[in-house]
């Protein structure tokens, strides 16, 4: 190793994001051990330490052409498919999505370490491993305390000369030795998809662009994908969200979508879909609204979860955020002012917003789609009167032709546990949809066409796991038939804190443990 390449410094951007309406972050901590780890390490005059706080989009991008990291350190809050949350403008969470952040890093050659110290953050670092030949994500929810040793043990390693897979290691390490069971969360992704010769070429760079500790690593063998596994892949998709339109793998479940189709297109319809979480009420959804704008509609698809605390304070905030947020989804002139300058009723209001704006200038039926309206449930001086003003629209079509354009879709995952009269209430009337599991039927022939040849045994031992939950049996099915796995292997990790349904387990539980404190609160008479 050349004296020049010795007293070069590898510039760490450390980007640090806790948005004001997320959980709060121990990040200056964070930074001050990283920090400390470094500069007590004997190679400390060959690392340039540069924190980026309160990071929005444009930070990253300009942070990244300012500084040209070879490591990149993000700490902050994931949301595992979704991505990572950063902030806006005002301080509050925007999503940067893991097609975001693949762009980042397609260009960015020098970086060779990417460390996502961030709950659920594996799918990023699988994304980003495309273009960096090492990522570090979580592959569930991280505590402060377990992040914080990771990332001293992961520097401590670096500062002393050793290689990055060592210096995972020795993060893993530092958890374990603080006695916390969280050692198995970070996870080490290896560039797999550009060739060995880019590889090379970006190792091989010149002794004062790239440090002898990053030179001497190469690609371990083992993760390269054969062509075999890489052409299955390539014909599977990846599980979370909605199952596209066109898509191999969504198994329909009847009657429900035959029911859908049929009343979508009815004036005033009203569809009610039930279900738990990840059950297939959104790619139902989707199925409803082709069939409807193939029948001359125009749709609007509102996701409540999205829609922050701000909309919730009011009744009238609420009115005048779902005006907003259905006019700019159609494309019109924002009149939401005009109409609100009337002294009567929020829901007056809204309602000749709707009837003497929005449904008379688009001239067409509109499909509207409340999406997980349990958010509505949490903030009871909104929900009742707008549950209320719900009815009165699906009423009112029975009576005005113009009420008779307006189709609604309201899906929940919760039974509706507030109080409603039942004269005011949407969830009595209308076409209610419930989705079930999977039949063993139908789990077959999912498994037949990820291409798998099973046995009876083999299928039952799959029911058995997943019960017929459709996201469960689509991430066990795209494991399996991608060869990252045999059936055996995921059956024995698959209910354990190493096993991919470790997320969605630890939802349950904390959900389980919320309404048991609740209803223990409700029979001592604290509530």
């Amino acid at each position: 190793m050349s004296s020049t390449s010795a007293r070069k410094k590898r510039t760490i951007l450390f980007l640090a994001t806790n948005p004001k309406n997320s959980a709060k972050l121990r990040l200056d901590e964070e930074f001050r051990d990283v920090s400390e780890a470094l500069k007590g390490s004997k190679n400390r005059s060959r690392f340039d330490l540069k924190p980026q706080w309160a990071t929005r989009r444009r930070d990253v991008r300009r942070a990244m052409l300012d500084y040209a990291p070879q490591i990149v350190h993000f700490s902050g809050h994931g949301a595992g498919e979704p991505g990572l949350l950063i902030e806006n403008e005002l301080g509050q969470a925007e999503l940067l999505t893991s097609d975001a952040l693949i762009g980042l890093f397609e260009d960015a050659d020098q970086v060779e370490c990417v460390l996502l110290n961030a709950c659920y953050s594996e799918v990023q670092a699988k994304a980003i491993a495309q273009h960096v030949p090492y990522v570090i994500g979580m592959n569930q929810e991280v505590g402060d305390k377990a992040a914080l040793e990771f990332a001293v043990g992961f520097y401590d390693a670096l500062g002393a000369g050793l290689s990055i897979e060592r210096a995972y290691k020795e993060g893993c390490k530092g958890i374990r030795m603080a006695g916390i069971p969280e050692y198995l969360t970070p996870v080490l992704e290896h560039m797999t998809v550009k060739s060995e010769v880019e590889v090379q070429e970006k190792s091989s760079l010149s002794p004062p662009e790239c440090s002898a500790e990053f030179r001497e690593e190469t690609l371990p063998e083992s993760s390269a994908v054969s062509p075999l596994s890489k052409s299955a892949v390539g014909e599977l998709e990846e599980t979370g969200g909605q199952v596209p339109l066109d898509s191999p793998f969504y198994t329909e479940r009847p009657p429900a979508e035959s029911r859908c189709y049929g009343a979508i297109v009815k004036p005033g319809a009203l569809i009610r879909v039930k279900a738990p979480r990840q059950m297939g009420k959104s790619s139902l959804t989707i199925r409803i609204f082709d069939h409807a704008s193939k029948q001359g509609c125009r749709a609007v698809w509102l996701q409540l979860q999205q829609a922050g605390e701000e909309p919730f304070s009011s009744l009238d905030a609420f009115l005048r955020w779902l005006c907003r947020r259905v006019t700019a989804k159609l494309r019109l002139q924002d009149k939401v002012v005009e109409y609100w300058q009337s002294v009567s009723a929020s829901t007056d209001k809204c309602t000749d917003y709707f009837e003497l704006y929005l449904l008379e200038e688009i001239n067409a039926p509109l499909v509207l789609c409340l999406d997980e309206v349990d958010e509505v449930f949490k903030h009871p001086q909104v929900a009742g009167d707008f549950f209320g003003l719900l009815r009165s629209w699906h009423e009112e079509a029975k009576i005005n032709p113009v009420w008779c354009n307006l189709r609604l879709v309201i899906t929940h995952s919760e039974e509706v546990y507030i109080p409603l009269n039942i004269n005011q209430s949407p969830f009595n009337v209308g076409v209610p949809i419930e989705l079930p599991p999977l039949n063993q039927a139908q789990l077959n022939d999912l498994v037949q066409r990820h291409g798998l040849a099973w046995t009876e045994a083999e299928l039952d031992s799959l029911m058995a796991m997943v019960g017929g939950q459709p996201y469960l049996a689509r991430v066990a099915l795209q494991q399996i038939a991608s060869g990252s796995v045999t059936l055996a292997q995921f059956l024995q990790v698959a209910p354990t804190q190493a096993g991919v349904f470790a997320a969605h387990l630890k939802r349950h539980l904390g959900n389980l443990q919320e309404r048991q404190l609740d209803t223990a609160m409700k029979l001592g008479g604290c509530v």
